[in-house]
């Protein structure tokens, strides 16, 4: 069996290529692809290939490079000693995007209610989820968001399940920020963060804010978060910026003591291991159910995965248009 798989086999350069799929090992299952999300941000930098040589990204994307980590696939296969999935189960892994996997059987089993499309945002929820456990809020804590897309406008509904007093998103896309009015931030501005700091004074009582979250991985953007939180409170960095020999602090960490954090992925500290991605994922499915949360509206691209070339070229030129960009593998 053959499978299409979509891989930048250089810099602005994205494939659909044929390669063979191996029957599943021990403790592994074959699935079929429904659907995948693209990390519209994660994957443009690595479309782009524009990192510093010394960073993580230069060391992580190598071309021919497998994008994608958020994929849906229904189980047509299983392997030796696989008893928990069987053929005709969906299963949310971190896969890239691609016709045909194998992955482990411990990949999450979606629960009914739960759709294709919903079910792929999983990741991004683990990413977010974690990044706000990290900053331990309060009863009553005020935020500012900035960057709203897909990450951002999931933090914004996990912020508001919390019931912070005030979730304040800043962008300079008009439509984002009307979806995150939508979806739980309590004020929006509009514009660019080195001028936000009078809007972030009028809605927190003259305080600042008690956590920041920099989600852009653009690296002009920190130092103008750190003005914004509050003597004592937190910027979080959820987005990695590529280029981080350009980022820089202020004397606001020091005089105003702030703190600063960084999150990846699912890693939490000592403490919080009960919450592994398998548990933040089911939770995150649970929000979605009860209406805490959506992400269905979130949408807005549906792409057949033989138009890739000209999705990245799209993403490049016009991301700030878009929110939730997926690949529909269920026609292919």
């Amino acid at each position: 069996m053959d499978s299409a798989s979509i891989i930048f086999t250089a810099p602005r350069r994205a494939e659909v290529v044929i390669e063979p799929q191996p029957d599943p090992g021990p403790g592994q299952v074959t699935v079929k692809a429904l659907v995948s999300l693209i990390s519209t941000g994660t994957e443009s930098w690595c479309y782009r290939g524009e990192f510093d040589a010394d960073s993580g990204w230069a060391s992580w994307v190598k071309y021919p490079f497998h994008p994608g980590y958020s994929h849906v696939g229904e189980v047509i296969k299983v392997g030796e000693g696989v008893t928990n999935l069987s053929p005709g189960d969906r299963v949310f892994s971190t896969v890239s995007h691609r016709q045909f996997a194998n992955v482990p059987d411990h990949s999450v089993k979606l629960p009914d209610y739960t759709t294709d499309e919903e079910a792929a945002w999983a990741w991004l929820s683990v990413i977010t989820q974690t990044a706000v456990r990290r900053a331990k809020h309060s009863l009553g804590d005020t935020a500012v968001v900035i960057g709203l897309g897909p990450l951002g406008q999931l933090l914004t509904q996990y912020l508001r399940v919390l019931g912070l007093r005030e979730v304040l998103a800043v962008d300079t896309e008009k439509r984002r920020l009307d979806v995150a009015l939508d979806h739980g931030a309590t004020r929006a501005f509009h514009g660019l963060v080195q001028d936000a700091r009078d809007f972030v004074l009028e809605y927190t009582e003259g305080r600042l804010a008690d956590v920041v979250y920099d989600v852009t991985g653009h690296y002009s953007v920190f130092s103008h978060a750190l003005r914004l939180a509050r003597d004592w409170g937190t910027v979080v960095l959820v987005g990695d910026t590529p280029h981080p020999s350009r980022q820089h602090l202020t004397h606001d960490l020091l005089t105003r003591q702030l703190h600063v954090l960084g999150t990846q992925n699912d890693r939490l500290g000592p403490g919080e291991q009960y919450w592994t991605s398998a548990r933040q994922i089911q939770l995150f499915f649970e929000y979605i159910h009860r209406g805490q949360m959506r992400v269905k509206d979130l949408v807005t691209h549906r792409f057949p995965p033989t138009e890739a070339a000209g999705v990245y070229e799209f993403l490049e030129q016009s991301r700030g248009e878009t929110l939730g960009v997926l690949f529909d593998w269920r026609n292919l």
